[in-house]
Formats: structure tokens, C-alpha cells, sequence
């Protein structure tokens, strides 16, 4: 498969141009990459209103994906969700305000989208909650959802693979979203590589509308690479209105260097990928079976993902500690788990150092017991409380208080409570387990 923006780029660093244009590096190695670190030249297209080699390398994606049209973003998934949630409105028909179903994990980047668009939110809550991350639902509880719901919501948005490798049963999701005459929107931030398993685990392949992959999460991409797929049963517009909606939230300054690596890995991928995966995804299985066989809990996940579940008595941020004296970083450790993800790119010596960094014996530990998550009442709505003025205050004096800007770091970026929502106790518990010690809540 061709390159045609890594190759342009290359062709221009060669060609020594005298640079009297953006970026002010003009080219001068300070990092090593300003070469190849371009701006909007003659020939190098436009993201946004892409007709040349940047239309040429999306529509080069979009047959690796078999969408009716993926395009690029530079500034991760967090834009793609923004561009996802617009495009549900444009496909708005009611008199009331807009209203989107979500499930409760939804990062915070999808908060922040529905604060700027002025969206209601229908939450589903799990059967079971035990972490943040994850929030399995069911057929019929999504189906009782929409059957209750006196205006038809602009879509259903799920997270699926959740932080923890967590996968949702889209199929059947997809099946009631469109029986329901609305859309199913995913954040597949964690899964882009689900399409070249056999068969394709890909949200794309299994229902969904519309969705977003973090490329860069799983691909060897540059971090803030990530696609907007528009899918076949979506909505004609939403494929015509893909770039607009991109436009609306982002830079009008996109990265080169991530849309080189955006298009050298379609190159990648059409190549011997599937084999590596198939590969890789057989290393980690051997990797879980021999940590079960020493006493440790590994959960059910996606393929490249390994997540582990702590005992009682030892934290994932303890055990992450020991991991990293071991010269292993994980990608999330929190009281209960530790996440660590694996790709292509993994040398066998990252398999032997991380079996020997979980040597410790596990069955010295308890079972853990279940985190209760808070369901804490709504005030005012997400935008009034995000636009309204904030101070900060210790999370031992917020009960009672309504919750401004969303308090949780990523990873993973999954808000305790809801703007607008008021703190009860036990959402001060939870606060408190997580470590998190301050609040932002609205000013009385």
C-alpha cells in the first residue's frame, strides 16, 4: 500500500528547501525530527479540507477498515468523540433538547463534548459495579432504557474494549440501538487492531454506526493518531459531514510527524500484520496461563490485554512500584488492578521480565472485596455546572456539594461523580480510595 504523505514529507526534507514558513524551527534538528515537521505547504494538503495526498491516505484506510469513510485525527480519540457526538445531533428530529444513552464509564472527554453541544444524558448503570472502568450491560437494559424514554435519544454511546479489556456484546447492542431507530456510537479508543483478528472483533464489523480508535493506543503510531470511522449503515450525511465535524474541534495546526505515522502504518498494516498479531496474541495467552499457575487473578479481556485483579493486602499502585524496581511500567494501576497492554512491537525479553517481576507468591493475599460505586443525584445539568464559576476544596469537605469539572486523572480518565451531580458519602469513599484528595465543585 502506498505512503503518500510520508513520502511527500520526505521528498521536501531532501529537497533543502529554504523554509520561510511555519514551524519556526525551520527544519533545524533540536529534537531530530523538525526534517520532517511541516506545516500546510503547496502539495502537502490540508486535514481538513483534504484533497490531495492526505485524502489519498485516508481513503487508503478507509479500505483497511471497510467503513464507508475513516478519517485522521492528530489530537487523539478526545476529538473523534467531540466528532461523534455532533454528527449524532445533526440527525436530531425532536422538539426537546438532545439526549445521548451512555454507559456510566464514558471518559471525561465525552463529558466535556456534551457541556460544549448543551447534550442531556440517559446514564445505564451496570447490573454490578466494582470498578470505574468498566460497565457491562445487558441486552434487556438497554432495550428497558429506550422503551421508557419519551423522545428517541441521537444515539447510544458504549466504550468497548473498556480500560480494563472489558468487551461489550455489540452485535446484540447494535441490534436493539437500530430496532429502536437510533445509532450506536463507540469509543473503541483501546481496540483498533480488533479488525485484522480473524474474525474482526472491530465495532465497525459487529454493528456499530459510528466509532473512534486510538491508533495510537494500540498501533505503532504517534501518540494523538486516531481514526473517526463512519460506517455503512450511519446515516448518508455523516460520511459527507465527517470532516466538518473534525474541523469544529480541532487545531487548525494538525501534526505532521502524526499523520506520517497514521500513514505508514496502513502501509504496515496491509502487509504481514495480521500474522504478528496472531503471534503476539498467542504470547500473551501463554503469559496469563503461567501467571494463573502462580496464583495471580487475570480477567477475561481483549486479546492484548492483561489485567490483572490485586488481593487483599496488595494495592496495583504497590504492586506497580515493584514492577517498575523490575523495569516494568505498566499502563494503569489503581487499588484493585494493574492493566498492562501488549502489541507487535514487544520484544520476548518484555514477556520473561514481566513474568519474573510477578514471581511473588500470590496465594499469601485474601480475595479482594468489591468497590461500591456512588450513584449520586443530579442538580443542574453538565454544561450549567461546567460553565458555571468553580472553586477547589479538600474531598473531605465536599459532601453536599455539586461537582464542577469532572475530578479524575488519565488514565483513566473515568469520572467518580458528574458535573452537576451531588457529592454524597459515598462518593467521598470512593474519592478517598482512589487517592483523589481535592475536588472542583460549584461556587456557592
Amino acid at each position: 500500500m502506498n505512503t503518500p504523505i510520508a513520502d511527500f514529507v520526505r521528498g521536501y526534507e531532501k529537497r533543502n528547501m529554504t523554509r520561510l514558513h511555519m514551524p519556526g524551527h525551520k527544519g533545524q534538528a533540536i529534537v531530530g525530527c523538525e526534517g520532517f515537521d511541516i506545516t500546510e505547504v503547496a502539495g502537502a494538503d490540508s486535514l481538513y479540507e483534504a484533497t490531495g495526498i492526505i485524502a489519498e491516505s485516508e481513503i487508503n484506510t478507509t479500505k483497511l477498515f471497510g467503513t464507508a469513510r475513516t478519517v485522521y485525527s492528530t489530537e487523539g480519540s478526545s476529538q473523534c468523540i467531540r466528532a461523534m457526538l455532533y454528527l449524532a445531533m445533526t440527525n436530531h428530529k425532536g422538539k426537546e433538547k438532545p439526549i445521548v444513552v451512555a454507559t456510566r464509564n464514558a471518559h471525561k472527554a465525552f463529558l466535556y463534548a456534551v457541556a460544549m453541544l448543551d447534550l442531556e444524558v440517559e446514564w445505564i448503570w451496570p447490573e454490578e459495579t466494582g470498578s470505574l472502568c468498566s460497565c457491562t450491560i445487558t441486552e434487556k437494559i438497554l432495550e428497558d432504557t429506550l422503551v421508557n424514554m419519551k423522545e428517541r435519544p441521537i444515539a447510544v454511546y458504549v466504550t468497548s474494549p473498556d480500560y480494563l479489556g472489558g468487551q461489550l456484546d455489540i452485535p446484540s447492542i447494535a441490534e436493539v440501538c437500530h430496532k429502536n431507530d437510533t445509532i450506536l456510537a463507540v469509543d473503541n479508543a483501546h481496540g483498533a487492531y480488533l479488525r485484522f483478528l480473524s474474525p474482526s472483533q472491530h465495532p465497525m464489523d459487529l454493528g456499530a454506526d459510528i466509532c473512534c480508535d486510538s491508533a495510537h493506543k494500540t498501533l505503532p503510531v504517534l501518540t494523538g493518531g486516531a481514526y473517526l470511522h463512519i460506517g455503512k449503515s450511519a446515516p448518508k450525511h455523516f460520511a459527507q459531514q465527517a470532516k466538518q465535524a473534525m474541523a469544529l474541534f480541532g487545531s487548525t495546526s494538525p501534526s505532521y510527524l502524526i499523520l506520517i505515522s497514521l500513514d505508514i502504518c496502513n502501509s504496515y498494516l496491509s502487509e504481514k500484520y495480521s500474522e504478528l498479531l496472531l503471534r503476539t496474541i498467542q504470547q500473551v495467552y501463554e503469559l496469563k496461563n503461567n501467571l494463573r499457575k502462580m496464583g495471580w487473578q487475570i480477567l477475561d479481556t481483549e486479546p492484548l490485554k492483561m489485567t490483572v485483579r490485586m488481593p487483599k493486602g496488595l494495592s496495583g499502585i504497590q504492586k506497580a512500584k515493584m514492577l517498575r524496581e523490575a523495569n516494568v511500567e505498566c499502563e494503569y494501576a489503581d487499588a484493585e488492578y494493574i492493566v498492562c497492554m501488549f502489541t507487535p512491537e514487544n520484544l520476548e525479553e518484555d514477556y520473561e521480565r514481566t513474568i519474573h517481576a510477578f514471581d511473588e507468591n500470590c496465594e499469601l493475599y485474601e480475595e479482594q472485596t468489591e468497590l461500591q460505586i456512588s450513584k449520586c443525584i443530579r442538580a443542574i445539568s453538565i454544561r450549567e455546572a461546567m460553565f458555571s464559576q468553580q472553586e477547589t476544596i479538600p474531598v473531605e469537605d465536599a459532601m453536599g456539594r455539586i461537582c464542577g469539572t469532572p475530578a479524575v486523572s488519565c488514565p483513566p480518565a473515568i469520572p467518580i461523580v458528574i458535573a452537576g451531580e451531588v457529592i454524597d458519602e459515598d462518593a467521598i469513599n470512593v474519592f478517598e480510595h482512589y487517592g483523589i484528595k481535592s475536588v472542583d465543585v460549584v461556587k456557592e
